[in-house]
């Protein structure tokens, strides 16, 4: 029973790595695809890439790179290595895809400089549009599978630890100044604007994908191995489990009762969890609209 929930947890591993390499690849496709031929800079790492990319001629692969590993170095000293541990691979990952993508899109002009198709024409809007939506899913599904993609939240994250201001701040302002350098480079406010709207729409879709992601749920469940699953839940999953006591209308026995909250995608594992340890269990599976305290979301002012 044990190896199968191993095998389980391996599985879910597995699916995690999964969902972050393909969140990555849709997030390097809005940008490369959709903002970096606009001129279009929705903040973080990518935009100052741009900015130097179109400041300098350094392809943005090279710079995101370099940028990425000062950060990290700030981040391990302030933070420890344990915490830059899982955006290593995505740096790396995402800095090898950005040269590719950029290579495929990559075409000589007249006389002899590099220009960047733009595959949906003179649409600077749409680019916009597209980018952010396409930006923010890729970013959202990196997240929810607990990876990283880096870049200024590092930074963030190090004043955060010895200043008493807001990670949300803190990266809201540094997006903000880093697009407001974009009218430097084209010397067009309505390039900069753009750029804003694209992080909003970016940031926008990025929080709607990942609280739809994280609802919660309720797990109401009957079983007559009830402490072999309340030990699992607590030591595969690290949710807490309460024991309820319940006792039937009809027959008049009492019997245990597993109450359980989590967050829904886990609900898949916890299911498997019971499945493998008694089939026969009776289960009821609730959405939460909040569930606030230690595991899940914090009680705001």
């Amino acid at each position: 029973m044990i190896d199968k929930i191993t095998n389980t947890r391996i599985w879910q591993m597995s699916k995690d790595y999964m969902l972050m390499f393909v969140g990555i690849i849709i997030y390097v496709v809005g940008y490369v695809y959709f903002l970096l031929p606009y001129q279009l800079i929705s903040g973080g790492v990518n935009g100052i890439s741009t900015l130097i990319y179109y400041s300098t001629g350094v392809h943005p692969s090279y710079s995101y790179l370099i940028i990425n590993i000062f950060l990290l170095m700030i981040g391990a000293k302030v933070m420890g290595w344990k915490y830059c541990l899982r955006t290593i691979l995505a740096t790396l990952i995402i800095s090898f895809l950005i040269g590719v993508m950029q290579d495929s899109i990559t075409t000589i002009g007249p006389s002899g400089e590099e220009q960047l198709t733009r595959i949906i024409g003179d649409q600077k809007f749409m680019a916009c549009v597209i980018g952010g939506l396409i930006e923010g899913l890729g970013l959202a599904m990196v997240f929810l599978s607990g990876g990283s993609t880096g870049g200024t939240d590092i930074l963030a994250s190090s004043i955060n630890k010895y200043w008493n201001i807001s990670l949300g701040r803190l990266m809201l302002s540094f997006d903000l100044a880093i697009i407001g350098c974009s009218y430097f480079i084209s010397r067009n406010i309505e390039t900069m604007v753009v750029g804003y709207l694209t992080m909003l729409i970016a940031m926008n879709f990025l929080d709607y994908v990942i609280n739809g992601a994280r609802q919660s749920v309720q797990f109401i469940i009957v079983s007559e191995k009830y402490q072999e699953i309340a030990m699992q839940v607590n030591k595969e999953l690290d949710r807490g489990v309460t024991v309820l006591y319940g006792e039937g209308f009809y027959s008049k026995e009492q019997r245990p009762v597993l109450l359980i909250l989590a967050k829904k995608n886990e609900s898949r594992d916890i299911f498997s969890l019971i499945r493998i340890i008694d089939n026969n269990a009776f289960v009821s599976m609730s959405n939460v609209e909040g569930v606030f305290g230690e595991g899940f979301d914090k009680i705001k002012k």
